[in-house]
This record gives structure tokens, sequence and C-alpha cells, in this order.
């Protein structure tokens, strides 16, 4: 093995993912010399398993759908979806899976790319062991920014690997349709796979061993997608363990806690994610390998001072637009620290500090109906010991619902608090609903008051009303 000269730099970055290049991105702008390390593709998980090619799958599933409510567009959309076009759009989403793009772009803002795996091998220092061979020793003067974020985590069923299941990553790349599939978890990447796969052809079994779909949502969120998911032909069952599952002849074959046994092509786990900090030599810092890593609001892991864990591995919030976040704030927060500023605007909401982790993170799930959602739910806003008032309506109430399409089905909910006459949280489920929920993010980021809102006045007729009928259910309960 070819061994090089130790090689300076201001700032390391750990992962090329989108977490990984906004550190990267912030602190080349503030004129730190940054190397960013990657051993897959640059661009990470969201670029190529995850956020892109789920939602290429998912946009022509929810085009018809919504064609489908219209009268006049109906009968033009009633054959099956061109299921290899739709892959074939995919994989133009992937880039092929090919991230000469992504690679051109760190190259333009002055980051020098290490292909290879990286451990940490002492405080603030980087060894790199490339797919040749060589191993590149990096030491960083300021930081070192861990962005390896995280990958699919498989139960302890025997002999699991034997069968190939999917996980997220085969769910999102596959280049076959499998006739049938069985989808086991009910959450985000459950319910959108089963709800792309079954429109591309396959038939899909939803095992859920909790008592409903988006557990972390407001219940009536796991209800509406579950409806729909049963109406599109797909068989959901709540309350259900898979307790083994074999391969015999091809058939991937599921047994189920009652004993039920269900027989497939393929099963997808969708039950949960585990940091990639199992090989990162964490032990030669003290820290323990394959953990989360808690941090401060700035992105700091606790007890150190040099290094910062951003992304997944941090659980703050599993989530590509979060993750960025995060990153935009440890960026300028190791910008400022270099400077040898010693204090750093640490007040909630200031420039170094990640407060929206707390209570203003957004998400929407592609489903149909779509679910979107910021801030506290009502259970947690509970639980976290605000006095908070919830406010229910149906998107039925709304002229623009009704011209978005027939049959419009959704609901909205906003958590008030009641001291501060602020929103704690802001639910919407329906088609469309994801281009509501920055709106929320605003108001419920910017703690706007329920009285200012008033004077946020809705354009109509827009689905967008919902927000005039949320105040005036507040005004009159």
């Amino acid at each position: 093995m070819t061994e090089t000269e130790s090689i300076a730099y201001d700032v390391v970055v750990l992962g090329a993912g989108p977490v990984g290049e906004n550190v990267a991105d912030r602190t080349r702008a503030a004129g730190l010399s940054t190397a960013v390390v990657e051993g897959e593709l640059v661009g990470g998980e969201c670029s190529y398993w995850a956020c892109m090619p789920s939602k290429a799958l998912l946009r022509p599933v929810l085009a018809r759908a919504d064609a489908r409510r219209l009268p006049g567009l109906r009968q033009a959309v009633q054959g099956p979806l061109d299921a290899p076009a739709v892959l074939a759009r995919r994989d133009y989403f992937t880039s092929h899976w090919k991230d000469d793009g992504q690679v051109g772009w760190l190259d333009g803002i002055g980051a020098d790319l290490y292909r290879g795996h990286g451990r940490l091998a002492g405080p603030r220092t980087v060894v790199v062991t490339g797919t040749d061979g060589v191993r590149h020793t990096l030491t960083a003067r300021h930081a070192v920014a861990v962005c390896t974020g995280s990958r699919a985590q498989l139960p302890g069923l025997p002999d699991l690997a034997d069968v190939g299941p999917w996980t997220s990553r085969e769910a999102t790349s596959s280049q076959v349709v499998p006739g049938r599939l069985i989808v086991v978890g009910g959450g985000v990447v459950a319910t959108e796979m089963a709800t792309a796969w079954q429109a591309l052809g396959s038939q899909v079994t939803v095992l859920v061993r909790g008592k409903g779909l988006l557990s972390r949502m407001e219940p009536f969120a796991g209800e509406l997608v579950a409806e729909a998911l049963t109406e599109a032909g797909a068989d959901v069952r709540t309350g259900t363990s898979v307790t083994s599952v074999t391969r015999e002849n091809g058939t991937v074959v599921a047994v189920t806690d009652s004993g039920d046994r269900i027989e497939a092509d393929e099963i997808l786990f969708a039950t949960g994610r585990a940091p990639r900090t199992d090989d990162i030599g964490l032990d030669t810092v003290g820290l323990e390998p394959g953990s989360w890593l808690p941090v401060d609001d700035s992105l700091r892991v606790t007890g150190t001072d040099w290094l910062y864990a951003v992304g997944d591995v941090n659980r703050r919030a599993l989530l590509t637009h979060q993750g960025k976040y995060q990153a935009r704030i440890a960026g300028a927060a190791i910008a400022a620290r270099a400077s040898g500023g010693s204090v750093l605007e640490a007040e909630p909401w200031g420039a170094h500090t990640a407060t929206a982790d707390h209570g203003a993170v957004p998400q929407v799930v592609f489903t149909d109906p779509e679910a979107a959602a910021v801030g506290l739910s009502l259970a947690e806003a509970e639980q976290a010991g605000h006095r908070v008032r919830a406010v229910d309506v149906e998107f039925s109430s709304v002229a623009g619902a009704g011209l978005y399409g027939d049959g419009y089905r959704g609901r909205a909910r906003m958590v008030v608090d009641l001291e501060r006459e602020i929103l704690r949280g802001v639910t919407f489920v329906g088609p469309g609903v994801g281009e509501l929920i920055h709106s929320a993010s605003i108001a419920v980021a910017g703690e706007v008051p329920v009285s200012r809102l008033w004077h946020a006045v809705p354009s109509y007729p827009t689905v967008s009303e919902v927000w005039l009928r949320l105040l005036e259910a507040y005004r009159d309960s």
C-alpha cells in the first residue's frame, strides 16, 4: 500500500452527500481550504437511492391520480402507467448512477475530492484509503465534519441475507416491476414505495407492526393514506409482525405472527435507519463505533472542540433538507470559530444555531394523498408541556380543493399554543398539499402570532384558503 505525505486543510469533510456538499460550500465560501472524502458516489444517498429516484417514481403516479379527479381528462388516463418510461425517467434523475456532474460542482467551489474510505486516526486527522491502494493522510487545522449519513437497518430474522431482501436502495433503483411485493414497515419509505410500486403494477402487501401508518405524524395522516392504498388495491395489515422470511424456488415466503403465509417476488424492509459510523475510526477519538453522535446546536460533537456531526449521523432529524440546513449552520459556525471569533450567535434562531431542529422540522410524504407537516403534533406538543389546542378542518370546506379535483379528500390541523398565541405545528393531508407546507414552516419558525396570520390573505380560489378556514375554526372554538 502506497503512503503519501500528510496534507493539511482547514476543514476535512467525511461524506459527499448533500450534507457534506453544503458544509464544503459554506466553508469554501468563507475562504477555508476544504477536503471532501467519499467512498461511493458524490451526491450521496439522496441523489441516487432516496429523494430523487423515489420522487421521480412517484410523480407520474400522483399526476395520474390528479388527472383522474377531473372530468374531461379522467377517461384519457384510465390505462396503466408506462412502467419502462417511468423507470427511464427515474434513471435520468439519478444521472444513471454516475456522479460526473456532482464532482464538477465540487471542483467548481474549489474543494478537493478524495475518493476512498475515510477513517479518523486521532484528533483532526483522517486517513483515506483509495481503491488504488494509495493512502492519503489529511489533517484539519480547524474542523472535521462527519457527514456519512445513515443506512437501512434490517431486522434480525434468521438467514435473512439469503433471501436478498430489498432495502430503500433496491426499492428506488429496481429495473423490474415485481409482480408481488411485500412491504414491511409503516413509515415514509414504506408508504411511498407501496404507493409507487402498486401504481406501477405490483400487487402490494403492507405489513405494519404498529397500529397504523406514519405513526410520527397526526393519526389522521396515516388513516387517510391507508384508506387510499387500500382503495388502490394494496393489502394493508396493521398490528402484524414478520417472524420468518425464506426464498423458495425464487419466491419469497413471509410468515407473520398470526401464522399467515404470504408469497411475493420481492420483500422490502423499511424498518429503520442506522448511522454510518461503524468504520470511520470513532474509537481513535474516544467515541463508540456505530453510534449516533450527539451534538450541540452548532452541530459540534459533545465533548470536542473540532469534530462536527451533521445530518443523519446526529439523529436530530433524518431528512435531507434538514441535514442541508444543519450543514449551513455548521459551516457558518466552523468559519466563525476559524476566524478567531470566540462568541457565536448562539441564541435561538441565531446564525450559528440549528433551532429549527427542535420545533420547526418540515416533511412531505409523497403518497396519494400527500401528507405534510411541520413542527409538533398535538401529542408531541402536550408531551413537551405546552398548553395547546388542536383545530381541524376538512379541505372540502375550501373552494380551491373542489376545483383541484372532484372528490378531493383531506384534512388540515394547526396546533395553537394557548399561552403565546402562536402555532406549534401544522399538518395537511390531501392531494398536492406538499406545496402548502412552506407557508406553515414560515408561520411556525417565525412564531407568527395568530392575530397577524389573519392579515396573511390567501388568494381565492386556491387550496391555501384552508388557512382562513383554520383561523375561523380557532376563533369559533
